[in-house]
């Protein structure tokens, strides 16, 4: 027993150290005080919705405390379970039979028969694939004083300049209202020290969780009189109502329905490209944005209706070693935008993966993604561009054309616990794994010949290929990201689909400040938590006394 229990350490050891590059993934958000980087693995708090994964699987006994290193990779392969078809659309749900139909009948539509796949070039001989070095260096792209504030960080991507801009375009919005509606004794122009402010107040609400931003000023619960004595709450409001990014139409341009929020979103993704390198392996995504659930388990049917749903949709790009948000792509979904004319979701998300990876191109990137995405056609398109992959297929979900329907339909022979199938198309494999159902996954990251394993506290090591393994490991840590970061988008929800984006993409740059004040030198000053963080910001927005960062 003993023996056993050496043996399944010693193999989570291995596996481990192919993962080293998963820097900061066990405390991103320091909830669990001091650093933990060195378990590269998925480790759930509390709270964490991975948590009723476990439970699913119907794993009675409580591991020992010698037990506790394989649970967190036993956990890698809940998530990878559970992550499945509902991957695409950010949400957490159940992959059933691994995409498959279940039966052994016809395959998906564009599936090939034996005879055609044979002619196509796909075989059962089995060769070794190995990945060029990543031809790019990883972290921070400056070096950031330990003095560093909150807002030093968060100035990365929203700078002074951008603040600026703001307040000139809302003034700007004011003046031509009120020519057209008639003037406002009650307003006076913006200044840039009202606007931080103005984004400090709301940024609050990720913190506090508060559902209104006016909150502040009530006597309520919500309530916060240190900061509400800064700005009186009509004049918050008056700027709430001016505020814009683009006060005029532009005359032309590729994206009219994001024309308001889209130079903001340019600087962004271009603060994002300039201040960080990510690791050579990242995920294609939709992040969770979804509305709070506590909110939506309280407020009245009237208040749910008066809510309108989310027009928009948004992608990442997501370092899967810091869970950094590389690049971010949003389209309407009724609009004048381009991706709206899409009603193929393959075509539509291919697209959109097209776009995720344009400039990552020559680097020898290994990119995951979930069912919408992963296609024969966009993996072999990526290849010629030096960009790897491996996606988990489903084939309710994914593009399906040109893959061996034997691999894609449900053998009548049972399979056993970790028992795969390859085959392989040049350096492109499609893998057919089965644990308590069958998982499908096409990649050209990873070679077919190398094993990987999962570990399972109650059955032991269960063996899977490697491109599996590398899977559950990553993705697990974008799930505990997703986990983590839904619990800090700012909670102001404004009607306007603009500002909606808006206020996302500020939530989207805050988390991609912590992350970057985890890494540097500030962090060993004070090691905030992210919710210590947030509070920081907010602070310092509002031009607060006592904002050092050793306080």
């Amino acid at each position: 027993m003993a023996e056993c229990g050496r043996k399944a350490l010693s193999l989570l050891e291995a596996a481990r150290s192919r993962y080293e590059s998963l820097q900061i993934s066990d405390d991103v958000f320091g909830e669990s005080g001091d650093d933990s980087s060195d378990n590269p693995f998925y480790s759930t708090s509390g709270d964490s919705d991975s948590d009723n994964y476990i439970a699913e699987v119907g794993e009675e006994e409580q591991p020992q405390p010698q037990q506790q290193q394989q649970q967190q990779q036993q956990q890698n392969h809940h998530h990878l379970q559970k992550r499945g078809d509902k991957e695409s659309c950010g949400q957490r749900g159940g992959l059933g039979g691994g995409g498959g139909s279940g039966n052994s009948g016809a395959g998906p539509p564009g599936a090939l028969t034996r005879s055609q796949a044979e002619e196509e070039g796909w075989t059962g001989t089995l060769q070794d694939v190995t990945v060029p070095p990543f031809k790019d260096t990883y972290g921070p792209a400056q070096k950031m004083p330990a003095t560093a504030t909150a807002l030093d960080f968060f100035q990365l991507f929203v700078p002074d300049n951008c603040i600026q801009n703001m307040v000139t375009q809302t003034n700007m919005y004011a003046k031509k209202f009120q020519e057209r509606f008639g003037s406002d004794e009650g307003w006076r122009p913006v200044t840039a020290q009202e606007m931080k402010a103005f984004l400090g107040f709301v940024t609050s609400t990720s913190v506090q969780r508060c559902e209104s931003v006016l909150s502040i000023w009530s006597s309520g619960f919500f309530s916060n009189r240190s900061i509400a004595l800064k700005m009186s709450q009509a004049r918050f409001e008056k700027i709430l109502k001016y505020f814009h990014i683009v006060a005029f139409r532009p005359s032309q341009g590729s994206n009219q329905g994001l024309y308001k929020i889209q130079p903001f979103l340019d600087l962004l993704q271009q603060s994002f490209s300039c201040t960080f390198r990510p690791s050579q392996t990242q995920v294609l995504h939709e992040p969770l944005i979804d509305e709070d659930p506590v909110f939506i388990t309280t407020c009245t049917e009237r208040e749910l209706r008066k809510r309108k749903k989310r027009k928009f949709s948004l992608w990442v790009r997501q370092c899967t070693s810091t869970g950094f948000i590389c690049q971010i792509s949003v389209h309407l979904k009724e609009g004048t935008d381009g991706l709206a004319a899409l009603k193929n979701k393959p075509q539509l998300h291919s697209l959109v993966a097209k776009q995720l990876c344009q400039n990552i191109s020559g680097k020898n990137t290994i990119i995951f993604t979930g069912p919408s995405i992963t296609s024969l056609s966009l993996f072999t398109e990526f290849s010629k561009q030096d960009i790897y992959c491996c996606g988990l297929l489903s084939t309710r979900k994914s593009d399906c054309t040109g893959l061996p329907q034997s691999m894609l339909v449900c053998s009548s022979t049972p399979a056993q616990r970790g028992q795969s199938r390859v085959m392989m198309k040049g350096s492109m494999s499609l893998i057919s794994w089965y644990n308590k159902g069958h998982f499908r996954f096409l990649t050209n990251g990873y070679s077919p010949t190398k094993q990987g394993i999962i570990i399972k506290r109650k059955s032991g090591e269960i063996p899977c290929p490697l491109a599996v393994e590398a899977f559950a490991a990553h993705l697990s840590y974008i799930c505990k990201y997703d986990d983590k970061y839904s619990k800090y988008f700012i909670f102001h929800k404004p009607n306007k689909t603009w500002q909606q984006v808006f206020w996302l993409s500020i939530s989207i740059a805050i988390n991609n400040a912590y992350i970057l004040y985890k890494m540097s030198d500030a962090y060993t000053v004070k090691r905030y938590s992210r919710v210590q963080f947030g509070e920081r910001l907010v602070k310092e927005l509002l031009d607060l006394d006592d904002c050092s960062p050793t306080q």
